[in-house]
């Protein structure tokens, strides 16, 4: 119950068990979907990513009569991890380089804080340079900074690479009206 709701929260889409099996999809909804790893549970999901409409309908239960559920907690961090997934696929997908220069920002702030808090102790007598990690920090947040900047880019001429090439376009069109032929 606590990983529907999770699952219901971060994805959008409230639904009260992820798990069931039993589903059903109109076919233009669910043919573009592209399931990776145990991304299963989250087919709903990617259908309203497409477009389409998702509900629930109640379907008679029956406890297990024979055997025991592999589900355990050790799968409670593939979940997670698969959540964290969703979430970015759905934020940043067709704009990576927000997600990616958002963090290099981060960086580059932070580098800076270090920076002057580095020079007002230096300024100031109070620390040499060699006496904090300052500096380092500063550095360090720096390149961070500079190689989110980077992978940034490089994510968003990926995305853009795999939709120009295979003529695609990161929406779906459901219907052409007033368009000659």
């Amino acid at each position: 119950m606590i990983a529907n709701k999770l699952i219901s929260m971060i994805s959008g889409v409230n639904l009260h068990d992820y798990g069931c099996t039993l589903k059903a999809y109109k076919k233009e909804v669910i043919m573009d979907v592209k399931l990776y790893g145990q991304m299963h549970r989250f087919i709903p999901v990617f259908c309203k990513w497409q477009g389409g409409k998702v509900t629930e309908i109640p379907v008679s239960y029956r406890h297990r009569m024979f055997g025991k559920s592999n589900y355990g907690l050790f799968r409670i961090y593939k979940v997670l991890l698969d959540l964290v997934l969703i979430k970015f696929l759905d934020k940043f997908m067709h704009r990576p380089i927000h997600f990616f220069g958002g963090a290099g920002i981060l960086s580059f702030v932070i580098s800076f804080l270090a920076a002057a808090l580095a020079a007002y102790y230096k300024i100031a007598g109070l620390k040499d340079l060699v006496e904090t990690p300052l500096p380092t920090i500063a550095a360090m947040f720096f390149m961070v900074g500079v190689l989110m900047v980077l992978m940034g880019l490089l994510a968003e001429i990926l995305m853009r690479t795999y939709y120009e090439s295979q003529n695609k376009f990161p929406f779906t069109i459901k219907e052409k009206v007033n368009f000659p032929l």
